[in-house]
């Protein structure tokens, strides 16, 4: 593209470690969040004046909370191993993008205020005040880190990169200097149910347009059901796929495995947003609030499964974290929780992945496909962060690779892997994801999409690969917006209930 500010990384021949740019993303910082904002979130509305005191409280008190971030705070060796794994790192060459560096912003005041070498001796251990520069520094820095985790993978120590941000994005919050972007997503959810601020009847009337579109495109009633009781599944999914291309192909998708499958379903607008922010800023408060709109919605209309659909962070929630947030697990002595664990149905995961779901439905022998309607596609997959490396589908190591694949392959001819090094547990980041999709960071994103973009081009070049299938909102979302800074369509990103939908045959086809 020939108008923006900043330069495009340039393609590299080999994939060599970047010169050192001191600085180069200093001037980076996402928009602060108004004082309404801040408020509304039960924050201070701007940063308080003791905020220096009020933020190594609340450091002290994660560090109580949290025995992981104490364990990553001191067992850091700075060996190096994490230096060129992050993708912001390798596109912009500043040194605090390597993640030990990002990490060492966080861990000299650490030092400075809770370690006695720091408190006695703080310049002989790098140690720092926490002074307003410093602050500062965070807010740019940690607001440079998609939360990917793909640093972890490759330290010797296990150091998760990804609780060091949102420790620090969490702190910032409670002094009262939060980030808009995802602020204002989190607020939107816990006021009308949804990352977008889609009211209930808008969402209804979507639906049913969507309806007519698909009847008209296939001839076949394929319904698209909203609040109805007693479904047998409840399907919670990004809101990005009730209105924006490509992400509603996959919401199709969906619904034409749902009807071909015989399976009753429903989508609730009291929840109707799979993507959970509160992730992002590290906050275990927003993240139960929204959590807790699934099980009433679960609860409310009776379903016996809970399916999520194409968003890797709503997943890695859904997995990892709504056993303790909202009971939907084994051990809950929530009564409510009690009741939603006698109510789901004991033969299936709970919750279950779309893409889990269909192809449970596949081995089964339930879906029939005309594979060859994918064929002008040549496919490759872009294994999203969060499904990647913090979470599983199946009951068995690495099916969060496996089972997307599978499905991809039972329903297209053409498929074409990434290199290795850039695929499945050390797949690179969209640039996207952690709370920085917002076009106030768009010379990040574009820079951190970099990396992707290379092994893309590599398997574009040399084997016509033009759709790069994914199963995450934000990467959909990323991808499109990035994707021509590379000279690339942004048509070639897309989900992989995209493909299922275009190869399905529903029951009643003529």
């Amino acid at each position: 593209m020939a108008d923006q500010a900043f330069k495009i990384p340039e393609y590299r021949e080999f994939p060599t470690i970047p010169a050192l740019v001191p600085g180069a993303m200093a001037h980076s910082k996402p928009y602060v969040a108004n004082e309404k904002i801040q408020q509304e979130m039960g924050f201070p509305g701007q940063l308080v004046d003791n905020w220096e005191e009020k933020a190594i409280e609340k450091f002290g008190e994660l560090l109580g909370k949290y025995r992981s971030l104490k364990v990553f705070m001191d067992s850091c060796v700075h060996c190096g191993a994490c230096t060129d794994k992050c993708h912001y790192f390798i596109s912009t060459g500043d040194p605090k993008n390597m993640p030990v560096a990002r990490q060492d912003l966080m861990r000299s005041v650490y030092r400075r205020y809770f370690t006695l070498p720091g408190k006695l001796f703080p310049s002989l251990v790098g140690a720092r005040d926490l002074t307003r520069e410093v602050l500062d520094e965070w807010f740019s820095y940690f607001w440079q880190c998609s939360e990917c985790r793909r640093c972890s993978v490759f330290c010797p120590y296990g150091i998760d990169t990804a609780e060091v941000t949102m420790a620090a994005r969490h702190i910032m919050d409670s002094i009262g200097y939060g980030q808009k972007y995802s602020n204002e997503i989190i607020l939107k959810l816990n006021k009308i149910g949804n990352n977008l601020g889609l009211p209930g009847p808008a969402l209804e009337n979507t639906l049913e347009g969507l309806e007519e579109d698909v009847k008209d495109d296939t001839g076949v009633d394929v319904k698209y059901p909203l609040n109805v009781k007693g479904a047998e599944v409840l399907l919670v999914t990004p809101s990005a796929d009730f209105f924006a291309e490509p992400h509603i192909e996959s919401l199709i998708g969906y619904g034409k495995v749902f009807h071909a499958a015989g399976i009753s379903w429903t989508l609730s607008s009291y929840a109707s947003e799979a993507g959970n922010f509160g992730l992002f800023n590290g906050s275990y408060e927003h993240m139960r609030e929204v959590a807790l709109r699934v099980r009433k919605a679960a609860l409310e209309l009776g379903v016996k499964r809970i399916v999520v659909g194409e968003c890797g962070h709503a997943w890695r929630v859904a997995y990892a974290f709504w056993n303790t947030l909202s009971g939907l697990g084994a051990g809950a002595k929530d009564p409510f929780a009690i009741e939603l664990q006698n109510q789901l149905d004991p033969r299936y995961m709970q919750p279950s992945h779309i893409c889990e779901f269909t192809w449970d439905l596949i081995q089964q022998g339930r879906l029939k496909f005309d594979k060859e309607k994918n064929d002008h596609r040549i496919i490759t997959f872009h294994d999203s962060c969060n499904v990647a490396r913090a979470s599983r589908m199946g009951n068995y190591p690495g099916g969060q690779f496996e089972i997307p694949r599978n499905v991809i392959k039972a329903v297209a001819n053409n498929y074409v892997e990434m290199a290795p090094d850039t695929i499945c547990e050390s797949t690179f980041c969209c640039g996207g994801g952690g709370g920085v999709l917002t076009d106030d960071l768009i010379e990040l994103r574009v820079k951190g999409a970099f990396p992707r973009m290379e092994a893309l081009k590599q398997v574009a070049d040399g084997q016509g690969v033009n759709f790069m299938a994914t199963i995450c909102a934000i990467c959909k979302a990323q991808f499109s917006k990035v994707l021509p800074y590379y000279g690339f369509d942004m048509r070639l990103v897309g989900g992989v209930h995209q493909l299922v939908s275009t190869a399905i045959r529903l029951g009643d086809e003529q």
